[in-house]
């Protein structure tokens, strides 16, 4: 299974008065998303899984790549890492899943994941951490397949 990690990209700064959850991209989180969309495009497969939080930051980046995605509260900013590994179906899914989420959840997953312990790893924003398990014998390691970031692109 391809566990395609992705941190929404550069938003508005949190202000008292301003919904966490309305924080929209800045106009280099909307290049930043678009430039790591058509990198996410010409890699992942067609039938990959998108699941975005409800953030507006999120929705926006996910938006960028032009395919269809679910919104779930359970990647919702503060959201648990078994919460999103549950969504995912990780790591039984027959499909490739790309979380669209908030740090610091994405980075104790990726920790979680290839250490087996839950590290507060950064992941930037507008980044990919692209894992991949395939059972191989009775072993199932976890591969850390790619990490890009947007500045790189």
């Amino acid at each position: 299974m391809d566990l395609i990690l992705w941190r929404h990209a550069e938003a508005v700064p949190e202000r008292e008065g301003l919904d966490d959850l309305e924080r929209a991209l800045t106009a280099k989180g909307e290049r930043q998303a678009q430039r790591m969309a058509d990198w996410l495009n010409h890699r992942m497969a067609h039938s990959t899984r998108i699941l975005a939080s409800p953030a507006l930051r999120c929705q926006q980046t996910a938006k960028a790549l032009a395919r269809s995605f679910k919104t779930l509260e359970a990647l919702a900013p503060g959201a648990a890492g078994e919460a999103l590994l549950k969504a995912a179906r990780w790591p039984d899914a027959s499909e490739p899943v790309l979380l669209i989420g908030h740090q610091p959840t994405l980075g104790l997953v990726a920790a979680q994941l290839l250490t087996g312990e839950p590290l507060p790893w950064a992941i930037k924003k507008g980044a990919v951490w692209w894992l991949r398990n395939r059972d191989r014998e009775g072993v199932a390691p976890i591969v850390l397949q790619a990490v890009m970031a947007p500045d790189c692109l």
